[in-house]
């Protein structure tokens, strides 16, 4: 029921592989996770950054708008795109029930909602706080080419995951760009001392 037997050949034993329902089941399931903790963390963010503007400590917050977002998160709307089609191309060659592909774009679909929301951003002395996420000044790179449309952060150790773009008005950002290299100046110098 749960597994399917592969026979491969005459002298070499079966091995039994899960079904692709299991496998879809599993996918999607993972997915819905996802989903709902980046809702999750998304609902933080007016509770993080409840104020926009100029703030104690040289902090400052602003907000984004959807254009906004589309150009910080351009990369993963093309991947979204792929990732809702590519399981259509699948579903007959695995024999994968047409549901799983439905709710596979159902969820991506919410998840490509979530990209697109408006987000509010905040910087202060210490932290970022970006996706309903707090993010310590130690943890952040700031490479020195920075995109026009957006500012772009590392995050240290997240390998392929480490791109943090964060978007806004063009205002918004310079403004943005410097308390950052402000802020990771003073950081550097605790560092050292």
């Amino acid at each position: 029921m749960y597994l399917t037997t592969i026979y491969r050949g005459e002298n070499v034993s079966p091995i039994s592989i899960l079904t692709s329902e299991i496998v879809a089941f599993v996918c999607v399931f993972i997915l819905a996770l996802i989903v709902i903790w980046d809702a999750f963390w998304l609902t933080k963010q007016r509770n993080d950054v409840p104020t926009l503007g100029e703030l104690p400590n040289l902090s400052f917050a602003w907000a984004s708008e959807g254009v906004h977002e589309v150009a910080r998160q351009w990369g993963n709307l093309f991947s979204m795109a792929a990732m809702m089609a590519l399981p259509w191309a699948l579903l007959s060659a695995s024999n994968t029930p047409v549901l799983y592909a439905i709710l596979w774009d159902v969820f991506l679909g919410l998840h490509l909602v979530s990209l697109l929301v408006p987000k509010r951003y905040a910087v202060t002395p210490t932290h970022l706080f970006a996706d309903g996420q707090r993010y310590e000044w130690s943890r952040l790179k700031m490479p020195k080419k920075q995109p026009k449309s957006r500012i772009m952060l590392l995050r240290m150790g997240w390998g392929p995951f480490a791109p943090l773009p964060l978007g806004g008005q063009y205002h918004d950002l310079e403004i943005a760009k410097q308390r950052i290299r402000i802020f990771k100046d003073v950081q550097i110098d605790v560092e050292n001392e």
